[in-house]
């Protein structure tokens, strides 16, 4: 069994919602298991409240959390996070800050890694996110694989929608009212299944 594990943080249920359909899309190729889970938060209840996010975070609390370990374990690896000033979040970065072991011992090395995102505006940095995201994917000596423009949803006109050949990505909006459309469900689910094949054929 070629094991995935989908590795996230999302602050009000966007992420969670694509990690959902990347998931769906890893367990349509046939001998590949998919794990969501997600990095731990960094910020204190209060200034969750003060963001509005509690009540999504108990949704989502039933979400196991990830171990730096739990990446060495899985053949391939895709990372989902929101968009802050056009990088990874904090609690991401905080979660990857903590893989020096497993630089050192080339843990990752030849593993396939992935990345989705979030950004609360159309331009809001979703591209410059996967881009300096797969610098730490690099460094890690990972197989970057990303969505490609097999995906015919990230090349129509007719809607405001995420994706791109980097990953798939959604738009949230300023408050945080628009959850993923189809199509960037459909981006994810793609990228989820690409990322499945690829790591089957690498483990076989």
């Amino acid at each position: 069994m070629c094991k995935v594990l989908i590795v996230h943080y999302s602050m009000y249920g966007h992420i969670y919602k694509m990690a959902e359909a990347v998931a769906e899309g890893v367990r349509e190729v046939a001998g590949c298991e998919a794990v969501i889970k997600r990095v731990p938060e960094t910020l204190t209840t209060e200034v969750l409240g003060k963001m509005g996010a509690l009540e999504a975070q108990k949704n989502m609390a039933h979400i196991p959390l990830a171990t730096v370990d739990d990446l060495a374990e899985a053949d391939a690896l895709i990372f989902g996070t929101p968009t802050r000033f056009g990088n990874m979040c904090g609690q991401m970065r905080q979660f990857l800050d903590a893989t020096g072991g497993l630089w050192l011992k080339g843990a990752l090395v030849g593993k396939v890694g992935s990345v989705f995102v979030s950004s609360a505006t159309q331009h809001g940095g979703q591209e410059s996110t996967i881009l300096s995201f797969h610098t730490t994917l690099l460094h890690q000596g990972m197989v970057v694989v990303g969505l490609p423009y097999s995906f015919a949803g990230q090349m129509g006109i007719g809607e405001i929608t995420g994706g791109s050949p980097y990953g798939a990505s959604t738009i949230t909006g300023g408050q945080g009212e628009r959850m993923p459309s189809d199509n960037e469900l459909a981006g994810a689910r793609f990228q989820g299944a690409h990322v499945a094949r690829i790591a089957l054929k690498l483990k076989g």
